[in-house]
């Protein structure tokens, strides 16, 4: 098997982080599903107008949003290349939470 097809991960890790996009990989997996299902339905369009027959522009704009969700579904390593640094979590106490701070009393004079 293809080294790129295991480095996906493929089942719930500990760390999450590990086996999800990124921001910057979501903004490109977008651009990159919008562009080929643009492309794919011009092409589609150009197509079903030359030979008359409107069932190959569907055909092509299928085909074209099969490709793209294999390219922009699955979390590829060219879209977690921006990890995100998280916050280590806080202990958790066993005295009751705070409370909210108490609203001032002043009222402000309207004219």
């Amino acid at each position: 098997m293809l080294p790129i097809f295991k480095s996906i991960p493929t089942h719930m890790l500990a760390d999450v982080s590990v086996a999800t996009q990124d921001y910057k990989g979501q903004k490109l997996a977008e651009q990159i599903f919008q562009g080929i299902i643009l492309i794919s339905a011009a092409i589609g369009f150009v197509y079903g107008l030359i030979i008359e027959q409107f069932g190959w522009t569907v055909y092509i704009v299928l085909a074209g949003f099969a490709v793209s969700c294999v390219l922009t579904l699955p979390p590829w390593p060219m879209f977690r290349r921006n990890p995100l640094s998280w916050q280590p979590a806080l202990p958790e106490s066993t005295a009751e939470p705070s409370q909210k701070p108490q609203e001032s009393t002043k009222k402000k004079k309207h004219k």
